[in-house]
């Protein structure tokens, strides 16, 4: 019953298949906002879940633009070449996170990050 509005990024969790698309599952996580961190209010949807995500560090690349599923495996492709062999990070997941609302027009942020192992 808790009115938290919108926070940025939206993240959602992509599980790449084996020709480089994303596979139907995939996790839509939202920031819990300040004000609400150390007691977050409960979901009333039983769908909903609370998870802390640890701390990480992730290689990234950012791009403009109304982001579809498809720039997002395109830019994960480009940052997969521009590492290389030798960078060392899960394969089984990436993050696709946009930041701007979709009434906002021009400036838009979206990032591409691998989660370094």
């Amino acid at each position: 019953g808790v009115g938290m509005g919108m926070t940025a990024p939206v993240s959602i969790t992509g599980f790449p298949a084996e020709n480089g698309s994303l596979q139907q599952k995939v996790k839509v996580s939202l920031r819990i906002p300040n004000q609400f961190q150390d007691n977050p209010p409960c979901p009333s949807d039983e769908s909903i879940k609370i998870e802390e995500r640890p701390g990480m560090t992730v290689y990234s690349t950012r791009f403009g633009g109304y982001a579809k599923e498809m720039d997002y495996v395109n830019y994960a492709a480009k940052l997969k070449s521009a590492l290389g062999s030798e960078a060392a990070y899960h394969k089984d997941f990436y993050f696709c996170n946009g930041y701007d609302p979709p009434m906002k027009p021009y400036g838009r942020r979206n990032e591409v990050w691998f989660v370094k192992q």
